[in-house]
């Protein structure tokens, strides 16, 4: 039997609502500031959201509503501009505390420390908004609290491929039975389950009413959840038997 030795968290809908209450509206700033009459709603974010990373939505937004002009010669730099300065109102308003941590992620993160779970990020969004969520929302001690932290384009491919979790796992040297990853998607699932690593499902705003198998434990949130249970849940896997 494989001892539970580090948690492996994703950003955007697992450690915080950030998908709608920060990315969405800084999107819609960025769009606004380009002169874009682009707007996505709440409702149309969810399902922007099939498209795992910023970048990668956008063009998958482009080509939807004018397949001729995304599949231009300079698409792909207007992409990278356009996310550059949606990241940037992101880190504002993460400065300015738009988006906070969902409950029970707070004490979980502190009792897995002092229990001695080693901790890391693993997600698609890119490091400057890990670092300033974290800093904003933890202090300084924040970045701390995780030893490796993997995101953005650290990897060619992104989740629901399972290069991230590769990546980290080789960054801690651990092994896929040796940790439990927390996600709130099903492309997140998917990443966890094909790099062999047990998976937690905690359900975010926009992933309530998505059809979403194989995680260990199917929850809405993680406000009642206690180390033990992730310890339970874990020893349970198919993977580490």
């Amino acid at each position: 039997m494989t001892a539970l030795k580090a948690l492996l968290w994703d950003v955007d809908g697992t450690l915080a609502e950030t998908e709608d209450e920060g990315h969405r509206i800084a999107f819609n700033l960025a769009f606004d500031e380009a002169g874009l009459d682009w707007h996505w709603s709440s409702e149309l974010y969810g399902e922007l959201l099939a498209v795992a990373g910023g970048k990668e939505r956008l063009l998958a937004w482009w080509h939807r509503i004018d397949p001729a002009g995304a599949a231009l010669p300079g698409a792909t730099d207007a992409v990278r501009s356009l996310h550059q300065r949606k990241t940037a109102h992101y880190l504002d308003l993460v400065r300015r505390g738009a988006v906070s941590l969902r409950p029970g992620v707070l004490r979980l993160l502190a009792a897995a420390s002092s229990r001695g779970l080693r901790q890391a990020i693993a997600t698609t969004t890119t490091p400057d908004n890990v670092t300033q969520l974290v800093s904003a929302t933890l202090g300084a001690a924040g970045p701390a609290l995780f030893e490796v932290v993997g995101a953005g384009d650290i990897v060619p491919n992104k989740k629901p491929a399972p290069d991230i979790y590769h990546w980290v796992l080789q960054q801690l040297s651990l092994r896929a039975d040796e940790c439990l990853a927390i996600e709130d998607s099903a492309a997140g699932v998917r990443a966890a389950q094909a790099a062999g690593v047990p998976v937690l499902l905690t359900r975010s705003r926009f992933t309530q009413g998505e059809f979403i198998e194989g995680a260990l434990a199917d929850l809405g949130s993680l406000i009642d959840v206690e180390i033990d249970d992730l310890i339970h849940w874990h020893d349970r896997s198919p993977a580490r038997r």
